[in-house]
């Protein structure tokens, strides 16, 4: 379930709130309970940091496969005729 942040437009109280996505947004202020409690945009939770997935994982899926010399010949050659 994702944590969302609110804020009341009146008494300033901020707040964290685990809810699931299809809830229905607060509108409540818990500490002052005028209807000015709202859902505020921020930053994701995580980072992306270092060089990814992409680089360790996929480095060679953009290069043409090379056969090897003792095969690349033969027509049974598993990576020349790939």
């Amino acid at each position: 379930m994702p944590i969302y942040e609110y804020r009341c437009s009146s008494c300033g109280t901020q707040k964290d709130v685990m809810q699931k996505m299809s809830a229905a947004p607060l509108s409540t202020c818990p500490e002052c309970s005028q209807e000015t409690f709202a859902r505020q945009i921020s930053a994701a939770g995580f980072q992306l940091k270092g060089d990814g997935y992409y680089v360790t994982d996929f480095k060679n899926s953009g290069q043409p496969k090379v056969a090897c010399a003792p095969c690349a010949s033969s027509s049974s050659c598993p990576v020349a005729n790939s």
